[in-house]
C-alpha cells in the first residue's frame, strides 16, 4: 500500500517537518490550522488547508471529529498526528479506523496501555525492566503501590479532597524527595517536586489541575525522585510484522521544569554493554504491547552507576528531538513511521544504524530567561536561520506568537565528527541566529553551552535547574549608540526643518534619543547625518565617532561603525521598541514612556498589587478574599502554553481580590491588592 494524500494534525515546525517528508515521498499533504494560524508557514507549506476552528485548541487542534471530517473531505489515507495534542490519543486512533482511515501510529491498545504512566511500569516489570518505586492512584477504586510504600485504600468516588488526602498518606513511607505526574500524557507537563511532606499537599493539587487542563483526566503518579540522574531514551521502530528494532539512543538530561532543553546523540555516558542492555529493555518492552510504528523508551540512568537504569516512561509517538537520532543515522524516521503504517516491513538491522558523529539540537523558545522564563507572546518581525545546519521551524517573519500554544519555536540540530565539533558548530549556529520581535532563549542557550558541565558531558536532569537565573544587566554602550542611530536615520531628511537637529534661535543642541532598559532608563545624543555623525551615551560616556549604512536590498541589516571599527547590525524599530543583534547577541531596547511593568511571578505583588505575570488563565486563587497574608504566601497560579506560574506575596497584609477561577487574564494585569494595614472601612 502507497499513500497518495496525509493529513498532518498538527502545527508549527512538527507540521512543517512532517510536510517535508511528504513532498520528498511525492505524497500531497494536508495541513489544518485554527484561526490564529492562519496563513501560519505550515499551512503555506502544505498543498491543501483545512480550518479547524477557533484558536482555542479544544475546538481546533484537540477537536477529533473536525480532523477525522478533514481528512475525509479531502481524500486523506492516513493521518500524522505529529507529537502533542492528539498525538498519544486513542480516541483519534479509534476514529480515524471508524473513518476508514490509517493512523500513522501503534494500535489503540498500545496507546492506551503505554499512555497511562502507571499501566506502562506494569508492563515493564513484566517484561524484566527495573522500575522506580512509587505510588499509583487508579481512577476507580484505591491507592496501589507500584513497588515498596505502597498505601492505603481509597473509596470509590471519593471527592477530589480526599483523594488527595489519601495519596499523602499513601505516600508517607516512600520518604522525600517525591515527584507527583500526572498518569496520562507526557512531555514533563503537570510534573511537580515535593521536597518534604509540607510541600505534597500542593502539588498534588498542582499536578491534578495540570493533568486535568492538559490530558482530561487526573490520576496521578508519585514516584521516588531519583537523584542527580541522567534522561536516556531509546528510540524503537517496530512494524506489523513481529520485528522490533532499536534505533540508537539520545541524551536528554538537560532539562529545565522537566522540559527538555538541549538534547543529543548518541549518549557518551554509556559503555556499549550498558547500551545494548538499554536496547535490549526498550525492544522488550515494545513487544510486550505489540508496538508498531515510531516510539521512545525512556529511561533515568545512575550517573553515578551508568549501568544501573530504571524505566520511566514510553511515548508512544515521534518525538520532538527525534532529529538527533535521524541526522547521527542519516535515516528519516518519519518515512519510516509512514511506510509502516503502510504495511511496510522493517528491512533494517542493527548493523544499518551505525552513527556517523555526533547530534546535537537546541530548542529555541519564546521566553524570557530572565525573568523567571517566563512565556513569551508578540509578532516576528525578522528572522535569519544559520546556513549550514538542519533547522526545523514553524515561523517566519510576521508569524504572531500566542499564548494559545506551545511557546517552541524552532529546532537547531547540528552534526559534528564529535562531540566536541558539535557543541562548537551549536554555539556557532546560535549565534548567527536572528530571531526580531519575540523574546526568546538564545542567549540563554549559549550561556549552557559554555558551562564546564556541558561541555564535559556531565550535567544531570537537575543541572540547569540550580544554574543562576539570569541577572538583568544594561544594554553595551554599543547597543544603544545602534538604537539611537536607528531612531536618527528614520527621522533624518535633507531639508534644514525636517532634520532632527534640535535647532533653535540663540543655540543648537543634538538630538536626544531616549530608552527604557532592562535596569535603567538611558539617553543617547547624535549630532550630523547618519552616514557620519557623533553620538555620546549619556551623561559619562565619550563622544563617538559613528556611522549607519543599510546593506543594499536589505531594510533590516546594516553596517554599524563607531571610532573605525565596522560590524554588521540586524535591526527592527517601530514607535515603541528597537531591536537588535549584533555580536551574536540581542538586544531589546523600548522607547521611554512606553515601558510596560513587567514583574517575576516571585516578587509580582512587591508594590501591593497582584498582577499576573503573562497572558493566561487563572486555574487557582490559594487565599480567600480580606484574609490575611504573610510574605511569600502564595496567593494565585496562572496557567499559560500549558506551564503553570505561581505568584506569591511579597508583602504583608489583607489581600483584595479582583479576579477569580477561571478568568482569562492579560499580562500584568492586577489580580488583586494586598493593603498593608488592611482594607479601607466602607461606611454603613
Amino acid at each position: 500500500m502507497t499513500f497518495h494524500t496525509v493529513l498532518v494534525a498538527n502545527r508549527g515546525e512538527i507540521a512543517v517537518r512532517i510536510i517535508r517528508t511528504l513532498r520528498a515521498l511525492a505524497i500531497r499533504s494536508v495541513a489544518v490550522y485554527s484561526d490564529a494560524d492562519d496563513g501560519a508557514p505550515h499551512v503555506a507549506a502544505a498543498d491543501v488547508a483545512v480550518r479547524l476552528g477557533p484558536a482555542r485548541a479544544s475546538e481546533s487542534y484537540l477537536d477529533v471529529a473536525a480532523i477525522v471530517a478533514a481528512a475525509r473531505a479531502t481524500g486523506a489515507q492516513a493521518v500524522h498526528p505529529g507529537y502533542g495534542f492528539l498525538a498519544e490519543s486513542p480516541a483519534l486512533a479509534r476514529a480515524c479506523a471508524e473513518a476508514g482511515v490509517v493512523f500513522v501510529g501503534p494500535s489503540v491498545a498500545a496507546l492506551e496501555a503505554m499512555g497511562d504512566k502507571i499501566r506502562a511500569k506494569e508492563i515493564a516489570r513484566s517484561a524484566g525492566v527495573p522500575v522506580i518505586d512509587g505510588v499509583a492512584e487508579p481512577p476507580s477504586s484505591r491507592c496501589v503501590g507500584t513497588g515498596a510504600g505502597s498505601g492505603s485504600g481509597m473509596p470509590a468516588g471519593a471527592g477530589v479532597q480526599h483523594r488527595d488526602a489519601a495519596l499523602v498518606e499513601a505516600c508517607q513511607d516512600l520518604g522525600f524527595p517525591l515527584l507527583v505526574k500526572p498518569s496520562a500524557g507526557g512531555g514533563g507537563k503537570g510534573m511537580v517536586r515535593a521536597d518534604a511532606a509540607a510541600d505534597l499537599p500542593e502539588a498534588i493539587a498542582s499536578a491534578r489541575r495540570v493533568a486535568t487542563a492538559a490530558f482530561g483526566a487526573d490520576t496521578l503518579l508519585v514516584e521516588r525522585f531519583v537523584p542527580a540522574p541522567r534522561h536516556i531514551e531509546v528510540q524503537v521502530l517496530a512494524d506489523a510484522h513481529g520485528h522490533v528494532l532499536a534505533v540508537g539512543e539520545r541524551d536528554c538530561s538537560l532539562q529545565r521544569r522537566h522540559q527538555k532543553v538541549i538534547e543529543e546523540a548518541p549518549a557518551t555516558l554509556l559503555d556499549e554493554t550498558t547500551r545494548t542492555s538499554l536496547a535490549e529493555a526498550a525492544c522488550a518492552v515494545a513487544a510486550n504491547v505489540a508496538y508498531t510504528g515510531a516510539g521512545t523508551v525512556e529511561f533515568l540512568v545512575s550517573a553515578a552507576d551508568p549501568t544501573s537504569f530504571f524505566f520511566l516512561e514510553m511515548n508512544t509517538r515521534l518525538q520532538v528531538e527525534h532529529p538527533v537520532t535521524e541526522e547521527s543515522l542519516g535515516r528519516d524516521l518519519v518515512a519510516w513511521q509512514l511506510r509502516i503504517a503502510a504495511g511496510d516491513p522493517l528491512d533494517l538491522t542493527a548493523a544499518d544504524l551505525r552513527p556517523g558523529g555526533h547530534a546535537i539540537e537546541a530548542r529555541v523558545y519564546a521566553e524570557r530567561p530572565e525573568e523567571g522564563f517566563l512565556p513569551a507572546t508578540g509578532t516576528v518581525q525578522h528572522v535569519s536561520w544559520p546556513a549550514g545546519v538542519r533547522v526545523d521551524a514553524g515561523i517566519a517573519a510576521g508569524t504572531p506568537v500566542s499564548a494559545h500554544y506551545d511557546p517552541m519555536l524552532a529546532k537547531i540540530i547540528v552534526t559534528g565528527a564529535d562531540r566536541t565539533e558539535a557543541l562548537i558548530r551549536l554555539d556557532s549556529a546560535l549565534a548567527e541566529t536572528v530571531l526580531l520581535g519575540v523574546p526568546t532563549n538564545l542567549d540563554y542557550l549559549r550561556r549552557v553551552l559554555a558551562t564546564a558541565q556541558v561541555r564535559t558531558g556531565t550535567a544531570d536532569t537537575t543541572f540547569l535547574d540550580h544554574l543562576a537565573p539570569e541577572q538583568a544587566a544594561p544594554p553595551p554602550e554599543e547597543t544603544l549608540i545602534a538604537a539611537a542611530l536607528l531612531r536618527h536615520a528614520e527621522r533624518w531628511d535633507t531639508t534644514l526643518w525636517c532634520q532632527p537637529s534640535g535647532w533653535r534661535v540663540g543655540a543648537t543642541e543634538p538630538p536626544r534619543y531616549e530608552f527604557e532598559t532592562a535596569t535603567d532608563p538611558v539617553a543617547v545624543t547624535v549630532d550630523g547625518p547618519p552616514e557620519a555623525a557623533t553620538a555620546q551615551v549619556l551623561p559619562s560616556h565619550p563622544v563617538r565617532q559613528v556611522s549607519l549604512l543599510p546593506r543594499p536590498g536589505s531594510a533590516v541589516v546594516h553596517l554599524l561603525c563607531i571610532d573605525g571599527l565596522t560590524a554588521t547590525l540586524h535591526a527592527t524599530s517601530t514607535e515603541e521598541e528597537v531591536w537588535l543583534h549584533t555580536g551574536g547577541r540581542t538586544h531589546h531596547l523600548v522607547a521611554a514612556g512606553r515601558q510596560t511593568a513587567r514583574t517575576s511571578a516571585a516578587s509580582a505583588a512587591g508594590d501591593g498589587q497582584v498582577r499576573s505575570p503573562m497572558p493566561g488563565t487563572v486555574v487557582a486563587v490559594h487565599t480567600p478574599g480580606e484574609a490575611a497574608v504573610a510574605a511569600d504566601d502564595l496567593l494565585v497560579t496562572v496557567e499559560a502554553m500549558k506551564m503553570e506560574y505561581q505568584v506569591r506575596a511579597a508583602i504583608p497584609g489583607r489581600i483584595e481580590w479582583e479576579a477569580s477561577v477561571g478568568d482569562q487574564v492579560a499580562a500584568d494585569q492586577v489580580l488583586a491588592t494586598i493593603h498593608p494595614d488592611g482594607p479601607q472601612d466602607h461606611p454603613g
